[in-house]
């Protein structure tokens, strides 16, 4: 019985050892005696206590800050600018051999592409073309990133940060372009305006009656109430019309 019980207490150890439960979204990589040896698959799996010593991976998407970084323009402006990296392991075997720590191996790459993108694009394609500016990053880090057995799915510019000063000029530019396109505006309605103003005073020139019914048309519209003040203006023309009537009425009358 005193023998039996150490046995049993290291039967126990040596199975809880060798008991390796890999997760739906890992992979093991296994190593004996420093070798390479097998993968791991999801589920129960087991290995070879102090021979084998098996490394777990996460498969899922990683994310993966891109610090903020100091960048001077193609047009000799300096910016920060700050993103984020979206990558995954496709192949868990050279991820573990082929680099000692991927995530930092990824982000100090990222910020290297980072740079050098952004350091050959002028300032106003840097605020317009972000979606650009990540494309061309993704290229560059899944050319060395194949290497690692990673996959990158995505990079995201975050914020772009530029000196106060440029900030107010640019401001101001805006907003001289905003008056700019007022301006040009107004112009082109007055222009209309004075147009359709012409038009109207050509059809009532061609209309006897267009001037009275326009002024008859006003008087109606402004309503019934009594504290409003009408002045009539008699055209010229009606004037000389009373006139010579009157003239005839008076020599009739002398005769």
């Amino acid at each position: 019985m005193t023998i039996l019980f150490p046995l049993i207490v290291v039967s126990i150890f040596i199975l809880a050892a060798s008991i390796r439960i890999i997760q739906q979204y890992q992979t093991g990589v296994v190593f004996q005696l420093g070798r390479y040896s097998r993968t791991l698959q999801p589920g129960l799996n087991l290995i070879i206590p102090v021979i084998e010593n098996a490394t777990v991976i996460d498969m899922r998407i990683s994310t993966n800050d891109i610090p903020k970084q100091q960048v001077i323009t193609r047009d000799n402006v300096p910016v920060s600018i700050n993103g984020v990296v979206y990558f995954k392991v496709i192949d868990a075997q050279t991820a573990v051999i082929k680099v000692q720590n991927y995530l930092y191996a990824v982000s100090q790459y990222a910020q290297a592409a980072l740079r050098d993108v952004v350091g050959g694009m002028s300032l106003d394609d840097l605020l317009a073309e972000r979606q650009k500016i990540g494309d061309e990053i993704e290229t560059i880090i899944q050319k060395q990133a194949e290497g690692w057995g990673l996959q990158v799915t995505g990079i995201k510019i975050l914020d772009v940060d530029m000196p106060e000063e440029l900030k107010k000029m640019m401001s101001r530019q805006a907003s001289a372009e905003r008056e700019k396109r007022a301006t040009i505006t107004k112009a082109e309605g007055d222009k209309l305006a004075a147009f359709n103003l012409a038009e109207a005073a050509k059809t009532m020139a061609q209309s006897p009656g267009a001037m009275q019914l326009r002024t008859l048309q006003t008087i109606d519209g402004l309503g019934p109430t009594a504290s409003n003040t009408v002045v009539l203006a008699v055209p010229v023309d009606v004037m000389e019309l009373v006139r010579g009537v009157t003239a005839k009425i008076i020599d009739k009358k002398q005769e």
